[in-house]
């Protein structure tokens, strides 16, 4: 009986071995799932090193480089023109002759002129000549008559040498005289001949040329037509034609003001030009330095080669100008920055054991997603995306990594081309 009961004892307490081991397990379980339960979780980001780039497009439009009205520069009857709407001209081209018939007597007037001062001018010099050939004449009798009164005293009357000396003194005189007229008559001839210049150019601008290389835009004047002279500012004299220079044009892009700091002379702009098809790099040549009041843009310019024609003034372009670029730089997504009470940016950082540590940072340029950390932060180092009100310094958290780009080029959109703005191109 007393081995019986022993048996029974065994074979409880083996079976109730198990149940309590079984407890105890479930009791840490329970306890290990409560302390997971109650660290919180966050999206988190890798740095990666990569490029950002700001990028503005720009829309723009071709401009001649000069647009030039050609006037005559005397009034006549148009004898015969030479071009028409889309000839392409060269500089020194005859454009056009006019016929001004007072203005052929004129010129025949002062061709007398010069002819008749060049005849005044031979005449004063055979007078030259005829005076010092008789001033010698005179002058040596008179030294004869010196030298023989010396050596025989009384041989030849006073009243003869003093009549020979007085010849060869006005002799002289009239040397001076000859040479005066002769300086005249060389002062009549040069303005004679300046007189027939003048002239002469006039009825050169009877034959009307091409200021610059260029193509006719427009024509106002048919052949018999009178056509006044352009250089009366009282007039509102009709040019004979207008001529573009669109061998070099003028590509025109407005700056919004934002991105005025980033326009330097030299820049290279990406430029596409959709309807013929062509893309090509410009560079900024020129710009205003000053905006205007209703678009608050800045006009600047490109220029472009255009020797074969293929663009034409008024045409669009769409334009891509690089405002700032960070190459192989430290990058994170944009909602891990965080200002905190001293306005500083920081970000919230995890460490190997998963603990946030807020540390501040310094950001370069900054893009839609993503942005530069030039100090405070190493590549390959975890950061807190968004929400960081809900952490606190050395505390543990849950990561969840959310992957990102590590390079990003931002594309701003610039102003709207001026329809209003001068569409005849450069200086005219």
């Amino acid at each position: 009986m007393y081995k019986h009961a022993l048996t029974t004892v065994a074979a409880v307490v083996a079976l109730c071995a198990p149940l309590t081991m079984t407890a105890c397990h479930s009791g840490n379980g329970s306890s290990s799932a409560a302390r997971a339960a109650t660290i919180p979780s966050a999206q988190v980001a890798v740095a990666h090193r990569g490029d950002i780039t700001q990028v503005l497009t720009l829309a723009g439009q071709f401009q001649p480089y000069q647009v030039v009205d050609v006037h005559p520069k005397v009034s006549g009857y148009m004898v015969r023109i030479n071009v028409d709407i889309g000839d392409i001209v060269h500089a020194g081209q005859v454009l056009a002759v006019l016929e001004v018939p007072e203005l052929n007597a004129q010129l025949q007037q002062t061709i007398f002129q010069v002819q008749q001062s060049q005849q005044e001018i031979a005449r004063a010099q055979n007078e030259i000549s005829r005076t010092e050939a008789l001033d010698v004449a005179l002058h040596k009798e008179a030294v004869r008559l010196q030298k023989a009164a010396a050596t025989r005293p009384g041989l030849i009357a006073q009243q003869e040498i003093d009549d020979a000396v007085a010849k060869d003194l006005s002799a002289q005189a009239q040397i001076d005289a000859a040479k005066a007229a002769m300086a005249a008559a060389q002062e009549h001839a040069n303005s004679a001949r300046a007189d027939n210049q003048r002239v002469q150019a006039l009825e050169d601008y009877t034959k009307v040329t091409a200021p610059i290389d260029g193509v006719v835009i427009w024509r106002y004047a048919d052949t018999g037509a009178l056509i006044q002279g352009g250089t009366n500012s009282d007039s509102q004299a009709l040019p004979i034609v207008r001529l573009s220079q669109s061998g070099l044009l003028r590509l025109r892009v407005p700056v919004p003001e934002d991105d005025v700091d980033f326009v330097h002379l030299g820049d290279i702009l990406k430029v596409r030009v959709d309807a013929v098809n062509r893309s090509f790099d410009g560079k900024v040549v020129r710009f205003t330095r000053n905006l205007n009041f209703e678009t608050r843009t800045m006009e600047t310019e490109v220029d472009v080669e255009n020797k074969d024609l293929a663009l034409d003034p008024g045409m669009y372009a769409y334009t891509m100008l690089q405002l700032g670029q960070a190459k192989n730089v430290v990058t994170i997504p944009v909602n891990a920055l965080e200002l905190n009470a001293k306005n500083q940016k920081t970000v919230y950082v995890l460490d190997s054991n998963n603990r946030i540590h807020i540390r501040p940072v310094t950001v370069g340029i900054e893009g839609s997603q993503l942005a530069e950390v030039k100090s405070g932060l190493q590549p390959g180092e975890r950061v807190i995306l968004g929400g960081q009100d809900n952490y606190q310094d050395n505390e543990e958290v849950n990561p969840i990594l959310a992957s990102s780009p590590a390079s990003e080029t931002v594309q701003k959109s610039g102003g709207e081309i001026d329809m209003d703005a001068d569409s005849n191109g450069g200086n005219q």
